[in-house]
């Protein structure tokens, strides 16, 4: 069986890797390290299956502490400013009656005709005043000034 977890490590550092080439995020690279290594001491002739799974374990884990929150922040997906953002804080008047409820409501805004949503769930009435609060898809979500 010893002889037989040199192919086990590489075959789970192989796995592990095919997966993480077909996944989108950073998610078994750390395995893979730990499969290396463990492969290694196989290869070296630690013949205590406890101690490859050991240190399998244990350089996964430390791996994937100490570099997850490094891959999180250069992962980050960044949010690109739209043309639409500009309209943020801006003042309009309603079209049509909000109500959130029916999904029913448009606002006009620069000239723009928006379907909008109401901030707190309240109906805002056709002819109010609103402040854009925010751009969520196609809607804006307003708040009556």
């Amino acid at each position: 069986m010893t002889d037989s977890m040199i192919y086990i490590w590489l075959g789970v550092t192989v796995l592990c890797i095919v997966m993480e080439a077909a996944s989108v995020q950073l998610t078994s690279i750390w395995f893979a390290l730990g499969a290396v290594v463990a492969f290694i001491l196989a290869m070296c002739g630690v013949k205590s299956i406890a101690v490859q799974i050991t240190v399998f374990a244990a350089v996964s884990l430390i791996s994937l502490i100490e570099t997850r929150p490094f891959v999180k922040k250069v992962l980050q997906k960044r949010v690109s400013a739209t043309n639409a953002d500009r309209n943020i804080g801006d003042t309009g008047i309603t079209l049509t009656e909000i109500n959130n409820i029916d999904g029913k409501g448009e606002v006009k805004v620069k000239g723009i005709v928006w379907t909008a949503r109401s901030e707190d769930g309240s109906v805002i009435p056709e002819g109010q005043m609103v402040r854009i609060e925010r751009i969520e898809g196609v809607k804006v979500i307003v708040k009556a000034i």
